[in-house]
């Protein structure tokens, strides 16, 4: 599940307050380790690896949808919810942000040492990506988050993100090891950020000649290349559009949910008695959980499972969210129990939801649905982070580990 893209990633002020972020600890466990049930280890470092899905995910945790915010909350979140099950799940999340990424070679070793896997090679590849992200790629970014995902088996993952201050936008660069054969051959899964014009990328399989040029000490000038990458917009407004969102696929979701002999029939799928807005926010859980790489082209429609803690598309519905991740651990349960009854029901919910997108191509009213979570908001527990009280701004930290 591999995509190559770019993806502009605007700055956002301000924090996850302890209520959102405790829930979102819950909700991305869960979904890491339903992925891991139904697909492996291997395939959900392989999610990791992709931009457009891992931005799906933060956006279906109630994060913001576009901002940068995602990367460092959605590795905190994972990070917290996996270490207390890290050896049964057989995943491993290393580094973060500032101070915490330093600490990446330590968290490295000690993994190695309870698995068995070579802890100094996965600490030389931690060091790697990061001097050539930060060093090797002269795109204007300097690194200052590096989280490092590794599996038992010793596959891995590395999402870390830069930061331009100038412009006001991070990038994110994210690495896998099953895709790279060469560190200084073509190695990134993706490069996703804002667009900075021509980037000096000594890393491109074209940029050879400035390779050997540099090693020859030769008087060639190295040539500035850039790889042909994938486009994903992220516009620096805030709300959420119509234009960011497939309303055919959004519609689907809509329909199920809320048109009575679709909920009926997508409930029994669940065997759950649930209300429409549960299963409204049930059926984008279980697209993230099942959903093919073509899917995720559009991280904003995430944002109709949870709403985001800014208010945009809505404030977070609480009792929702709550129910959520009830319903998801149920089912996790009910898979370990191998009662396929309950254990199969997102799946079959998500295959539900694609026959009727297809069969009936129902478009979503956007400003109706908009309305609507609005106008309910209040009697699901809606709360923003401007509900809070605000606590003083931290200052910002420069990654120094890879200097």
């Amino acid at each position: 599940m591999k995509r190559s893209g770019t993806a502009d990633l605007p700055l956002h002020g301000g924090r996850v307050p302890p209520w959102l972020a405790n829930r979102m600890t819950q909700l991305g466990t869960a979904i890491t380790e339903s992925v891991i049930v139904h697909y492996g280890r291997a395939e959900f470092l392989s999610r990791l690896s992709d931009p457009f899905w891992f931005q799906a995910l933060g956006a279906v945790m109630g994060m913001d949808w576009h901002s940068s915010g995602i990367t460092t909350s959605v590795l905190g979140a994972l990070k917290r919810g996996l270490q207390p099950r890290q050896h049964e799940l057989g995943i491993y999340v290393c580094g973060g942000r500032g101070k915490q990424s330093r600490k990446t070679p330590d968290e490295l070793r000690k993994i190695a040492d309870k698995t068995g896997i070579d802890g100094e090679q996965l600490v030389r590849t931690s060091r790697l990506t990061a001097r050539v992200d930060n060093n090797a790629i002269a795109d204007g970014f300097q690194i200052y988050l590096h989280g490092f995902i590794v599996s038992s088996e010793g596959d891995w993952t590395v999402v870390q993100q830069g930061l331009n201050d100038a412009t006001g936008y991070a990038r994110r660069y994210h690495w896998h090891s099953a895709n790279v054969k060469d560190f200084v051959h073509d190695p990134h899964t993706a490069i996703v950020g804002h667009p900075q014009g021509e980037i000096m990328n000594l890393v491109d399989h074209r940029a050879d000649p400035a390779q050997r040029a540099m090693l020859k000490l030769t008087h060639e000038r190295p040539e500035k290349l850039v790889s042909e990458l994938q486009h994903m917009v992220m516009p620096r407004h805030h709300d959420v559009r119509a234009e960011n969102v497939d309303l055919k696929r959004l519609g689907a979701v809509l329909a199920v949910a809320h048109e009575r002999e679709l909920h009926d029939f997508s409930e029994l799928l669940l065997t759950e008695n649930l209300g429409p807005r549960t299963l409204q926010s049930l059926a984008l859980v279980a697209e993230v959980i099942h959903g093919a790489p073509s899917r995720f082209s559009d991280p904003a429609r995430f944002s109709f499972a949870h709403g985001g803690k800014d208010g945009h598309p809505f404030p977070v519905p609480l009792k929702t969210y709550d129910e959520t991740v009830a319903v998801l651990r149920r089912s996790l349960d009910s898979a370990k129990l191998e009662i396929s009854e309950k254990s199969g029901g997102m799946k079959r919910l998500h295959d539900f939801v694609r026959n009727v997108e297809n069969t009936r191509e129902p478009v979503a009213d956007f400003d109706k649905a908009i309305a609507h979570e609005h106008a309910i908001s209040k009697s699901n527990g809606g709360r923003t982070v401007f509900d809070d009280v605000r606590e003083p701004k931290k200052g910002k930290r420069q990654l120094d580990l890879f200097k």
